[in-house]
């Protein structure tokens, strides 16, 4: 009697530790910009690039995926026709060069989400306009060539000046354009704001700074730049289809906890708030943004920014709105070996299933999934993932079919 209690009580144990939730976002980035994901290098032809999107989503399909996040805007440029912006270089190998065969590759890719029950939120860069200054393809309506006064140059890069109100409100055109023409299911932007800084080279805005008259600092200032586009953003998105959703991936730490009592407990060298000038809770606290997923690509332990840790500070700063954990499978093929480890991942969502506040992942990014990492395929589409679960609902949206 006792072994049978006992065996009954592993059985249930191991339920539990597996349960799936009926909702829970599920969702996978695929990156264009060089080619990282989509499509692939060399490849500008119609048939070659549907083929390997179908493929791709196919494959996330059959992992249990119901979402996916497309960079359609990599670097001011436009993966669909667009009297904005150029057609993408990493579409046709030549920006401002149309698909030949002709078609829309959004309107495609947001259909054949649709067909598979997955949600499609078309991701944007919102400052970066030139990937590499000394190779990149510019095309002659790019708007780096238009206005060359809202751009700098860091890097090896051109950016928007964030503090540009001309730069601001071209990116906020270029969202509500693609808001009001395309059925997409959300509107996205990664962690790129103020560039990641280089050591020993300060961001070209001490120009702007001294022009604004401001009497912040100029980190404060550089905050409230970034602040500005996000409320314009949210109320772009809103005014042409309420429901449609908005959200930010961030760098996944906010502040660390000796800078910021509210911070987490972790000793990261780069933090949202003080080096990217995103301040990620004020956002949510003004309910701008409708979910965010923070980029938690750090395993469990790690000793400067700890996966658990990170979950559980961004569940008690969810403000309402909803948390989506950014996990990086991509570090499956690194050489640490906490990234060879085929429970490391299905610990993580162990872990973020265990907050009510979370309500759901993100992969970084398609391809990683290409050669069934650690076995993680098997175990998503066997374990994890192997019940269908529905989008999470955001009670604050209103449904679609109602307007």
């Amino acid at each position: 009697m006792k072994v049978f209690f006992l065996a009954t009580l592993a059985v249930l144990s191991c339920h539990a530790a597996i349960s799936q939730p009926q909702h829970e976002f599920r969702g996978v980035w695929i990156a264009t910009v060089d080619n990282i994901d989509w499509p692939q290098k060399g490849v500008y032809t119609t048939y070659g690039q549907k083929a390997e999107f179908i493929r791709q989503l196919d494959l996330h399909k059959q992992n249990g995926m119901n979402a996916v996040i497309v960079q359609v805007r990599p670097s001011a440029d436009a993966f669909y026709p667009s009297k904005l912006e150029p057609w993408s270089q990493w579409l046709t190998g030549v920006q401002g060069k149309s698909p030949s065969p002709y078609y829309d590759p959004l309107q495609f890719m947001i259909e054949e989400a649709h067909k598979r029950g997955m949600e499609f939120h078309a991701w944007l860069n919102p400052y970066r306009a030139n990937f590499n200054i000394n190779s990149a393809s510019i095309a002659k309506n790019h708007i780096t060539r238009i206005h060359p006064e809202w751009f700098v140059n860091y890097a090896g890069k051109k950016y928007f000046d964030p503090s540009n109100i001309d730069g601001q409100n071209h990116v906020v055109a270029v969202v509500r354009d693609i808001v009001k023409r395309y059925e997409i299911d959300g509107i996205h932007m990664d962690d790129y704001f103020y560039p990641y800084k280089v050591p020993g080279k300060e961001f070209p805005d001490a120009a702007s700074f001294i022009r604004s008259g401001t009497k912040l600092t100029k980190d404060a200032w550089r905050r409230s730049n970034v602040d500005s586009i996000i409320r314009k953003l949210h109320a772009a998105i809103k005014e042409e289809k309420p429901w449609c959703k908005f959200g930010i991936s961030p760098f996944g730490v906010w502040r660390n906890s000796s800078t910021d009592p509210e911070g987490s407990n972790t000793k990261a060298g780069v933090t949202n708030y003080d080096d990217l000038y995103a301040d990620i809770l004020l956002w949510m606290k003004k309910e701008w943004v409708d979910y965010v997923a923070p980029q938690l690509y750090w395993e469990i332990g790690h000793r400067l920014a700890d996966y658990k840790e990170l979950v559980d500070w961004w569940s008690r700063h969810s403000y309402g709105r909803h948390i989506y954990i950014g996990h990086g499978v991509y570090r499956a093929y690194e050489k640490n070996p906490a990234w060879k480890n085929p429970k490391e991942l299905p610990n993580q969502i162990r872990i973020l299933r265990q907050y009510p506040e979370v309500q759901g992942s993100i992969y970084f990014s398609s391809k990683s999934f290409d050669r069934n990492p650690n076995g993680w395929n098997d175990s998503l589409q066997n374990n994890y993932y192997k019940k269908p679960a529905l989008i999470p609902e955001m009670e604050w949206l209103p449904s679609r079919n109602t307007i």
